[in-house]
């Protein structure tokens, strides 16, 4: 007896969610996730090979560990089990199709030309959704009904098993054919169609290469005649094939021509057409030929036009998607409604349906983060903290009198608005924003303190042992004068130290640990954690940053960074924090002039730091690259270390300075510099964050043209920290392009780094402004930080105001499915911040 076969659809449906919420092993009314499938595949089918079979049976016994597997494991196996069931499915239902396809033909597509039909009628596209309905499609459904097992398979490729999946494999651009134009009409650089008799057609073998095709169709309007020219190679060179190309387009046939028109020295003509001959002269059915033509991510062996079909048929079951955004709200912000967005993002009308569709759908990206977001930093609100901390405080005011300096009214104001947060039952989660040199670390000294003088302890955690140092010799300098112990905990710390610090931790005599990823190890345990400072923040992984918050109760968390981020980019990553930024830097600090110069100019850059060290002042020269390398010809740290100290300045004593040094190493370096010892120090990028040298007056940085602008924004950073002029020379490399000096010229004319960064992440992406690609962003499938500014500002608002009218959206039942759905796949289920 054969075992009764899988439910295939409810297979592939629980894979597909498991995908969307980003691999949480979802549970559901009966069973989890990883239960369901394991029950399910217990009894495979009776006609599998035996290779399938044990297959089948590994895959059963990998979901039964699917809550051991890591993120990226669960999401190889799901994608895997995705593959492999489709495959199984045809398999098992080959017996009961085959007798049907025995003996079938397969269907062909005649064009018959109306060779009267006039030039000049214009012509209409068919919409792409004119064929079919819903009745018997399900979203979860398998794409074999639409292109076939074999078609199935290759869209597989894709990532797409399901009409769900296909509907919302949105295009990555569009090619506009819909403009008509005349042949003597045509222009350059422009995308049209055109339509005319066939006036020749000829295929042949090219004479250079004789497994390439060539199809020369001549077609001709009441206004000129155009030479069209299409390429086919490998197969296509057989002499049937060919007198098959010049069948499809007999003399006098209308055929319709798409594509971008250029001018070469035999005249106009359109590259790599889009032929179509027209049945009865006026309508095109073509998925390519006059419209606004859908453009694909593709892969090896998945063409355009397979992507195109899918799309094309699986169009009708847009009836079945609900919307859940409100009508209100969708009327509001004048949007289209889902099903209809859907369709014209696909297959659009015109150009204006293909703009109106992104908006909506782009709306929809941002609107889905907005309100998750909001609606975790609600949940946040609702929590209870037992660190109440008071904002008057002996410790405060003696802090106060010990500072050489007043602080600046940016820095009153955002402590004002910390302090005001320490004071509540609920536990603060504020992102300070500041330029480098704005003062920030005070900022966060006074709150800490606000935690000791309540009978808390604070942490304070730096990305690295450099800039953890640098914090830790500065809480030093204010906290001895305050009878305060402060103790720094790194991977470098010796066994016996952290003998002696842990226990402290335990007790509460110890009121403030500054450290690295050291912090978060299991056993530094606190007495009573009631302030976590972290900086540089999206530095951390997220379980990182959650892990410190675990060491107390709800305890107030205070990130800072000195990364200007612009306001998009910040709503995004951080739309879940207050934010305070410190506008406004300490008065005394100088400008630093900044020059983009050129090789030939390197003789004027060396006598600026001559002049500069003879005065007893410092400098950075910083480089890209620790080592030569043989595939980028920039120069190299060590490489440019022993030219400097050896031939270019062997007056004054060099320093080196990278990343592959131990820490000893790295403190004896920068040790060196801070006390004078070295006059010019070479580095790589180690020393954007955390040295602080007030003395040095120059930076120096090789092959600019390689650095971001916010990076280079915060190398600059480094110098102008004391009274003395400073100095920032972009030495650029003599084989860099226009555009990279004119980007750097942005750097000659603002010292802004809140514009610096805007300008970054217009030029760059959002990614590399905050020094990596993967930064916690989210992954949008059409919406974009640059060039959609103005629909995130609307969809934050309306995220705010049904948050504000009801915070657990229960009154939009439908939206709160999406949202979970939503948020779960763009933040793959976790806390970013």
């Amino acid at each position: 007896m054969a075992t009764e076969l899988p439910d295939w659809v409810r297979l592939q449906k629980a894979l597909s969610v498991e995908a969307q919420r980003g691999y949480t092993d979802l549970q559901g009314n009966e069973y989890r996730f990883s239960e369901f499938l394991q029950v399910s595949l217990e009894a495979p089918p009776g006609n599998l090979l035996s290779a399938d079979l044990r297959r089948w049976q590994s895959m059963a016994a990998q979901f039964g560990s699917y809550a051991q597997l890591t993120q990226q494991q669960r999401e190889e196996l799901v994608t895997d089990a995705r593959k492999f069931l489709l495959d199984m499915e045809r398999v098992c239902s080959s017996d009961r199709t085959s007798r049907n396809s025995e003996g079938r033909k397969p269907r062909q597509h005649r064009l018959v030309a109306d060779s009267q039909a006039p030039v000049a009628q214009p012509i209409k596209a068919t919409s792409a959704s004119d064929n079919g309905t819903a009745a018997n499609l399900s979203l979860d459904g398998g794409l074999t009904q639409l292109v076939g097992p074999r078609n199935a398979a290759r869209l597989g490729k894709l990532g797409l098993y399901t009409l769900y999946d296909v509907l919302y494999y949105f295009p990555r651009d569009h090619i506009d054919y819909a403009r008509q134009a005349n042949i003597k009409e045509l222009e350059p650089g422009e995308t049209v169609t055109v339509v005319g008799k066939v006036k020749r057609c000829d295929c042949f073998t090219s004479p250079r290469n004789k497994k390439l095709s060539i199809l020369n169709v001549v077609l001709k309007d009441n206004t000129g005649q155009i030479k069209l020219s299409r390429f086919f190679a490998g197969r296509h060179s057989s002499r049937g094939w060919q007198e098959m190309q010049k069948r499809m387009y007999p003399i006098g046939a209308i055929v319709a021509a798409s594509g971008l028109v250029k001018k070469s020295k035999y005249g106009i003509s359109l590259d790599n057409p889009q032929l179509e001959v027209l049945d009865d002269g006026s309508t095109i059915a073509s998925m390519n030929v006059g419209r606004v033509v859908p453009v694909y991510s593709l892969t090896e062996g998945v063409s355009a036009d397979l992507v195109r079909k899918a799309v094309k048929s699986a169009l009708p079951a847009t009836e079945l998607l609900p919307d859940p955004l409100p009508a209100k709200l969708r009327e509001k912000y004048g949007l289209l409604e889902l099903p209809t967005a859907i369709a014209q993002i696909h297959f659009p009308e015109d150009r204006t349906m293909c703009e109106e569709a992104r908006r909506r759908l782009v709306f929809d990206e941002f609107f889905y983060l907005q309100l998750g977001l909001l609606h975790r930093r609600q949940g946040q609100k609702q929590a209870q903290t037992s660190a109440v901390l008071a904002a008057q405080g002996e410790l405060i005011e003696n802090f106060y009198q010990l500072l050489p300096f007043k602080l600046t009214n940016a820095q009153q104001r955002v402590i004002g608005e910390i302090i005001a947060d320490l004071a509540k039952p609920e536990p603060m989660n504020r992102l300070i924003q500041g330029d480098v040199g704005a003062g920030k670390t005070v900022v966060a000294v006074v709150a800490m303190l606000a935690a000791i003088q309540a009978g808390y302890q604070a942490a304070l955690m730096a990305p690295t042992e450099v800039l953890a140092e640098q914090h830790y010799k500065k809480l030093v300098s204010w906290f001895n004068l305050l009878h305060l112990p402060v103790e720094l905990l790194t991977g470098s710390t010796k066994t016996a130290k952290r003998k002696q610090i842990l226990p402290q931790l335990e007790t509460g005599e110890l009121p403030v640990l500054v450290g690295t990823h050291a912090l978060i190890q299991d056993p530094v345990n606190f007495h009573k954690l009631g302030l976590i400072v972290i900086d540089e923040q999206h530095r951390f992984g997220v379980g990182q940053r959650a892990k410190l918050q675990q060491k107390g109760e709800a305890p107030h968390v205070m990130t800072m960074t000195a990364t200007p981020i612009p306001r998009t980019l910040a709503l995004t990553l951080h739309g879940d924090l207050d934010v305070s930024q410190i506008d406004e830097l300490p008065p005394g600090r100088q400008g630093i002039q900044t020059s983009v110069l050129s090789g030939k100019d390197r003789k004027q850059a060396y006598e600026l730091i001559r002049r500069e060290v003879a005065q007893g002042r410092q400098v950075y020269v910083v480089l890209p690259l620790i080592e030569e390398s043989e595939k980028l010809d920039l120069k190299s740290a060590i490489e440019e270390y022993q030219r400097l100290q050896d031939v270019v300045f062997p007056e004054f004593t060099v320093g080196l300075l990278h990343g592959r040094m131990s820490s000893a190493e790295k403190e004896a370096a920068i040790g060196s510099f801070r006390d004078g010892e070295t006059q010019i120090i070479v580095s790589t990028t180690v020393v954007e964050v955390g040295v602080d040298v007030p003395n040095a007056t120059v930076m120096l940085i090789e092959n600019a043209e390689r650095f971001g602008l916010s990076q280079l924004h915060q190398l600059r950073g480094r110098v102008g920290r004391g009274a003395d002029k400073s100095y920032c020379i972009l030495m650029t490399h003599p084989k860099a392009t226009s555009d990279a000096r004119q980007r750097l010229n942005v750097m000659e004319q603002s010292q802004d780094g809140f514009l610096i960064a805007e300008m970054d992440m217009r030029l760059r992406g959002p990614g590399q402004v905050l020094g990596t690609r993967q930064s916690g962003l989210p992954d949008f499938a059409l919406a974009s930080l640059v060039e959609d500014q103005e629909i995130l500002v609307l969809a934050r608002d309306a995220a705010e105001k049904a948050i504000a009218k009801d915070a657990t959206l229960d009154r939009w039942p439908l939206l709160k499915v999406e949202l979970e759905n939503r948020y779960q796949r763009l933040l793959g289920g976790a806390i970013m911040t």
